[in-house]
This record gives C-alpha cells, structure tokens and sequence, in this order.
C-alpha cells in the first residue's frame, strides 16, 4: 500500500503558479482604480463585477454588448516583447462597436490566457487594457486570468474582451430615416488598427524585415509601427451624437473593409457609393499593397485602408457633424452617399482610385 503524498506533486509542478496569480492580480489592483467612473466603484477580487445603472445616470437603458480579440497582431506584440499598447486595441476594438449603436460603453472585463504566467507581462497587458478603457469613458470590473500550460507555447497568450454599453430606449443607431442622397462621412484610422494581421506578417516574412528594423513607412521600429494601437472613437462621437442629434448611422471598418461593415447598417434599398479619391491612406497600407503586391479590391476588404469608421448624415447636416468631430480630435472627411441599390446588387460601390 503506498504511502499518502508519496509522489508530492503540486499544482506548481503541473506548471500552475497560483502566487503569480496573486501578484498579478496586486500589480493591476491600481490599474483597475484608475478606470473608476460613476456606477462602478467596487475593488477586483470577487466572484463578480457589479455596475449601477441608476448611478450612471440612465432612467430607461438598453443594454448593448459586444465582445472581440486582438488577433494575430498579438504575436507582432509577443515576437518584439512589446505589451504595453495590445490592451488599448482589445479595449477599441469591442467600444467602438458599442458606439456604433449610439450606445455609451459602461464597463469592460477581460480574459488573458497564457502558457506561463509573468506578472510584470500581464501588468503591462492589464495597464494598457486600463488605458484603453479610461480613453472609452469605461470601468474594468473584473476578468480572468488563466495560466494553461501545454496549451500555450513560449511566451504565447491570448485576450478576448467583453464590453457592456447603454443607450436610453429610441436613441439607438442605425435610425430608420436613411435615405438617398445622405452623405457618407469618413473618420481617420490611426493605422492597421487590429485586423488583416495575418496577412501584414506573411507580407513581412516576404520583405526580409526583422522587428526592430527601422519602418520603410514610418517613425521608429517596423513594430512600433505597425503596433500603433487602435483609435477609439467613443467620445467624440457620442458628444456629435448627443450635441446634434444628427447622426443617422455609424459602421466600425474592421475586418471586411468598406463591403463587409458599412452594409450592415443599411436598409436593403440602399447602398453606400465610396469615393475612393477621398481617402488618403497611411503610408502603411501603401508599403503592404506594394511589398505584398496586393490588388486594391483585396486591400479595401481587409483593412481599413485609412478610414476606422464612417457615419451616415443629411447632406445639409454634414458640416455641423463634422465641425463638432473635428473640435474633439478627429480627421472628417466627405467620403461619399447614399444611392439607390437594385435587388441582389452590391451594398457597396466605388467610384475613383484608391491611392496606394
């Protein structure tokens, strides 16, 4: 009969360490306080994350969520050991899309998963998570952290993000007064933003580029570049929103470009006509399209190509809406209209020639 413990495993043998856990969850304890806002109060810890909906100010809120990853910009960051902006992007990634539906993000939680945990790795994940959610007005009240050895390799991790918003019953976007002739507004990206990555890394493989070497497209590292974290744009269109009550539509341009993400605001009846000369795309997208040799109909579906959101006004209420995004830091352009759609056409067409 074998002895009781004989073999004296623990869970830190099996490639767990529950005190990593426990610091990082200290090391970010300060990270979460700096995301305070009214409704959200409570310290991290707990079994769960609470939001008062009354404290926020809401009398009769709908609730939107919405949920995203990083992708495989995350390995861009674990290969240049760069950690600190990848929290902003998944923060962007799901407010933005709250935002969309005139909705304002409330609160935010996050799952980090990783082979081996390193507390000063994931404090600065958790800090740039905290960044991106002060940016978005947002409390992070709670996530999970989860250290699972022989599913991640090396230094591999993932997040995923969860975002909750509300909007007050009758004010949520798309509204139903679309019509011909509304313009297309075009709100700046601050780069790749977080999609197409798979295919930015196979066009760098194919360039010879290593991480470090100085960007042919840019200032600072190639990395540093092309880790330029995603905008986020929920300020600034809330206030047009609330200051002009003018916005018909928003679309977030994330993976599937311009024919993927600006239909899926439309009524069917209607399609968005894109002036492409309009756009004045980043460097960035010049030097993928060139060292990739991709044709600009795959470059317009998989990236953003220098446009992260669009909104949809009246022609006479264009100026007004553009005047109160350009007061709050964003670059407005006219990027084109509404026009009739025949049955079975396209929800999106192009007119002009993309600059790359």
């Amino acid at each position: 009969m074998s002895e009781p413990g004989k073999n004296g495993l623990t869970y830190s043998d099996a490639g767990v360490d529950i005190d990593a856990g426990n610091l990082l969850v200290e090391k970010i304890k300060p990270h979460v306080r700096s995301t305070r806002r009214p409704g959200a109060d409570g310290e991290i810890g707990g079994f769960g994350g609470l939001f008062d909906l009354k404290a926020a100010g809401f009398t009769d809120p709908v609730l939107v969520a919405a949920n995203d990853g990083v992708g495989t910009k995350l390995k861009i960051a674990i290969d240049a050991d760069k950690h600190d902006t990848v929290g902003i992007d998944l923060v962007a990634m799901c407010v933005n899309d709250l935002v969309v539906q005139g909705a304002e993000p409330l609160f935010f939680l996050d799952y980090f998963a990783t082979g081996k945990l390193d507390p000063d790795q994931g404090a600065s994940i958790v800090g740039g998570i905290a960044a991106g959610c002060r940016e978005a007005g947002c409390a992070l009240i709670g996530g999970e952290t989860a250290e699972m050895p022989g599913m991640y390799a090396g230094g591999d991790y993932d997040l995923a993000g969860f975002a909750v918003g509300a909007a007050e019953r009758g004010q949520l976007l798309p509204a139903g007064d679309i019509a011909e002739g509304d313009v297309i507004l075009g709100l700046a990206s601050s780069g790749v933003h977080s999609n197409g990555y798979s295919l930015v890394r196979k066009i760098v493989s194919l360039s010879g580029l290593a991480w470090d070497a100085p960007a042919p497209f840019g200032e600072g590292t190639l990395a540093d570049v092309l880790m330029t974290p995603t905008r986020i744009y929920v300020k600034p269109l809330l206030k047009a929103i609330r200051e002009t009550g003018k916005i018909k539509a928003l679309a977030h341009i994330t993976g599937g470009g311009f024919p993927e993400n600006i239909p899926r605001v439309l009524p069917k009846h209607l399609a968005a006509e894109i002036d492409l000369d309009a756009i004045k795309a980043p460097a960035v997208f010049s030097w993928l399209a060139k060292t990739g040799g991709v044709a600009a109909n795959e470059m317009l579906r998989t990236f953003n190509c220098g446009v992260g959101m669009i909104a949809v006004v009246k022609a006479e209420d264009a100026e007004k809406v553009t005047s109160v995004l350009t007061a709050e830091g964003e670059t407005v352009f006219a990027l084109g209209r509404m026009v009739a759609r025949e049955e079975g056409a396209a929800g999106t067409i192009y007119k002009g020639t993309l600059a790359l």
